[in-house]
């Protein structure tokens, strides 16, 4: 009877062993800058806050989340942002804008940081869907705003990015892409710029 204890035990054990030994490995991505400065733009002097950025609450957590048609969504627990997704946008928008004004002071701020700046850029992500091996899709109201408050240009981007691989590194590229024309759409209306097209 001892035996068959014994031999019951260590099968438990190499099971609980193997179990471990075969989980799913976690992915962390991050999004990146990938807006090209225009050498033919003046050099700017002023300063931009990037700040508040909102996400729908379908995505607004660490997890990536996949859109597998109108209705369902898949989210993906084990591949993840490396940082909420909020402050990702809000980091990628402002080194975009950094490159495209050419010498304008812009950085990304907590959502409910004060600082004296020139302009503030507010925005507020309506959709931003990833869908493997079609296409990642960003659309955000965006309002560009005077140190005074005073609203001097509101706006709204939305892109589709293809993303034809079945890989969530090109998912993710396509994303940065999108956020791109988000910061180039932003960048049109900050004062002495003539970012590339």
């Amino acid at each position: 009877m001892k035996h068959h204890v014994l031999v019951l035990a260590a099968g438990l054990a190499l099971a609980t062993l193997g179990g471990c030994a075969s989980a799913p490995e976690e992915r962390f991505y991050t999004l990146s800058a990938v807006a090209a400065a225009n050498p033919a733009a003046p050099r700017a002097t002023y300063t931009v806050a990037v700040g508040p950025v909102t996400v729908p609450d379908t995505v607004d957590r660490p997890q990536l989340v996949l859109r597998l048609d109108a209705n369902r969504v898949a989210i993906q627990e084990h591949t993840r942002w490396a940082a909420p997704l909020q402050s990702g946008i809000g980091q990628v928008v402002a080194a975009n804008l950094a490159q495209l004004l050419g010498g304008a002071r812009v950085a990304a701020y907590p959502q409910n940081a004060t600082t004296d700046t020139d302009y503030r850029v507010a925005v507020d992500v309506q959709r931003f869907e990833s869908t493997l091996g079609a296409a990642a899709s960003l659309d955000a109201l965006w309002t560009i705003r005077s140190a005074q408050g005073t609203v001097l240009k509101a706006g709204r981007t939305t892109v589709s990015e293809p993303a034809p691989g079945s890989d969530t590194e090109t998912l993710v590229a396509a994303h940065d892409r999108a956020l791109a024309t988000l910061s180039r759409d932003i960048a049109r209306f900050l004062p002495g710029t003539r970012p590339a097209p």
